[in-house]
């Protein structure tokens, strides 16, 4: 992810490049983010992203499940905090390719919530269970709908 050239606008904004998909990061003096509503990204180097998040201490204690957690099926979630207070999740598929330091971080979601039934078969990476065949690009996550985690 990467700042590219954002046209000026009569408020902050600035667009990053994430592939060859945009994000628009726009700042509303006086309004306040929601605090769990949220966007997730799958990020090609998940270390960059936790080295500069400790390094800027974009984690937010406050926030649900502020922690680093490895999920059942092995993926890896981080919530940080952008400059403008949105609350982005940062997805990684395999908890085991990531380096033993950061490893020393993660905890299972199973220690703080249990995990039974299709809890245990839940992913972000729908290719993984089935290939991704005849689903929604959208994935449905405590009651709300957030983007692909494409």
């Amino acid at each position: 992810m990467g700042s590219i050239p954002t046209p000026n606008f009569t408020f902050p904004v600035q667009w990053l490049r994430l592939g060859t998909q945009q994000l628009h990061i726009i700042v509303r003096p006086g309004v306040q983010a929601p605090r769990f509503h949220h966007v997730a990204l799958n990020v090609d180097d998940f270390a960059a992203v936790y080295w500069t998040a400790r390094e800027r201490k974009l984690h937010d204690e406050s926030a649900f499940f502020s922690k680093m957690y490895e999920l059942p099926d092995g993926a890896v979630q981080m919530y940080v905090r952008d400059p403008a207070g949105n609350l982005v999740e940062v997805d990684w598929p395999d908890a085991g390719t990531l380096d033993a330091r950061i490893q020393e971080d993660l905890i299972p979601l199973s220690a703080t919530a249990p995990q039974t039934g299709d809890a245990l078969i839940a992913t972000l990476y729908l290719d993984r269970r089935d290939g991704g065949v005849g689903e929604v690009a959208a994935c449905h996550h405590h009651g709300t709908s957030e983007t692909s985690h494409e």
